[in-house]
């Protein structure tokens, strides 16, 4: 085992929780900006900022385009039903609750040591209404009743990467059974140049749903670095133009490609099966200098 450090916050600044997790050393870091905020960390990989004060303070560019599209998947306020692949700190189950009270949640992780780490150190609301089930994504998300769920968000990495069965067409095959009707898919993918990843999950999507959107900034969509976008899609119209409003005006702006300029941006990739699919790629090394 790895060592554990204390988070509970006594006298001087808190220190850093670091712990041997199934996935790595996980490493919770507090932000010195903010009391009661951490950053959740796997072997040096960002994943997860939380401010236990203010759940709704979303840091990642990518975590805040999640966000948006949990604000839209139903009327402010609207309680929903949402399933999360991969847990992390819980940052967006816990926006989710925070700012659509009475929601019923899922939470699908498979590292049960990260789960332990991040009950301990990171409490949830026990009002909150919030199941973690520790299995693998794919495996969970099959346990999910046909249409029970009103939005599933994908933000599964192993390794920085996301695994090569939940980039397939048969994966988004659990995914559309496990929506309700007008239900909303989201994920959250890593790519650089050229951007091979990112334009076959489109193709893939695309073949499984009628309506699509992809949320990024405009330098990842110009494969001009490595970073996350945000891919959302429905079997209904997607709120485009309030997605679009909302990225724009992000402390780092992103754009949202749809319609025939999200396919002409697919660049004739062909959709992805389990038979073929692979990993996502690994960021280079500079990415979380």
């Amino acid at each position: 085992m790895g060592k554990s450090r204390n988070a509970r916050r006594g006298r001087g600044a808190a220190q850093t929780v670091a712990e041997q997790v199934d996935g790595g050393l996980a490493e919770l870091v507090p932000d010195r900006d903010r009391p009661r905020a951490w950053t959740l960390l796997i072997d040096g990989a960002p994943q997860s900022h939380v401010d236990l004060d203010d759940p709704t303070y979303l840091s990642f560019e990518y975590q805040r385009r999640l966000g948006h599209v949990i604000d839209l998947v139903a009327p402010p306020g609207r309680p929903v039903r949402a399933v999360h692949l991969g847990g992390g700190a819980l940052t967006l189950a816990r926006y989710a609750a925070a700012t659509r009270p009475r929601s019923t949640q899922q939470v699908v992780e498979r590292d049960a040591a990260l789960v332990g780490l991040v009950r301990r150190e990171l409490p949830l609301d026990p009002a909150a209404r919030i199941r973690v089930r520790c299995a693998d994504a794919r495996d969970g998300l099959a346990k999910v009743p046909d249409g029970w769920a009103d939005l599933v968000i994908a933000d599964v990495f192993g390794g920085a990467r996301t695994p090569a069965h939940l980039t397939s067409a048969e994966f988004l095959d659990e995914v559309r059974r496990a929506l309700a009707p007008g239900g909303v898919y989201a994920a959250n993918l890593a790519d650089g140049p050229p951007l091979a990843h990112v334009r076959g999950q489109i193709a893939t999507a695309a073949a499984r749903f009628a309506e699509l959107a992809l949320i990024a900034d405009p330098a990842v969509l110009r494969a001009k670095r490595f970073g996350n976008a945000v891919l959302v899609a429905s079997a209904h119209p997607l709120p485009v133009a309030e997605l679009t409003r909302r990225a724009a005006s992000d402390p780092h702006p992103a754009r949202v490609e749809h319609g025939r300029a999200l396919t002409d941006f697919t660049g004739g990739a062909a959709p992805v099966t389990d038979a073929v699919a692979v990993a996502s790629p690994a960021p280079p090394p500079s990415v979380f200098r």
